[in-house]
């Protein structure tokens, strides 16, 4: 069994320019988790989670620092921390969204496809071909092949 037996072909996905509100909206309404981000093409450019919106409402833990040969030193923490500066900032989509995806052709089996979500700990892979969007799969699809 494949991506393209399992997949969702009727996705939901926004703009790069949709706001943050829309953003909200849209997953509550739609009752979704995520939504794949397109350019004007349908080319998976990103996605945005609800993990992503929470991130407007935190406020980012600043990185510990060490001291060495006296001058400071920023532990691996610091990445982190301007991801989430960046995000709590964000006002549109692009501004947002995780743009390093896994992603997966139509071709790939749902083995593979489950590895890639229990690995990475991510909910859905986006199913694309030549760049653009074709499907999603969601760990509920996955599971359905097990019932």
């Amino acid at each position: 069994m494949t991506a393209k037996d399992i997949m969702e072909t009727n996705v939901i996905t926004v703009l790069p320019n949709t706001k943050i509100d829309e953003l909200a909206k849209i997953l509550i309404d739609n009752r979704v988790s995520g939504v794949p981000v397109v350019d004007s093409n349908a080319k998976l450019v990103g996605i945005v989670t609800e993990g992503d919106l929470l991130h407007k409402q935190t406020s980012p833990k600043t990185p510990a620092m060490n001291s060495f040969l006296g001058g400071l030193a920023y532990t691996k923490e610091f990445e982190q921390y301007n991801s989430d500066l960046k995000k709590l900032s964000a006002c549109t989509a692009a501004e947002i969204m995780t743009e390093t995806l896994a992603i997966v052709k139509e071709d790939t089996t749902v083995k593979e496809i489950s590895t890639i979500m229990v690995d990475k700990k991510i909910n859905r892979v986006p199913v694309v071909k030549d760049g653009i969007l074709v499907g999603l799969v969601s760990r509920a699809d996955v599971l359905k092949t097990l019932a």
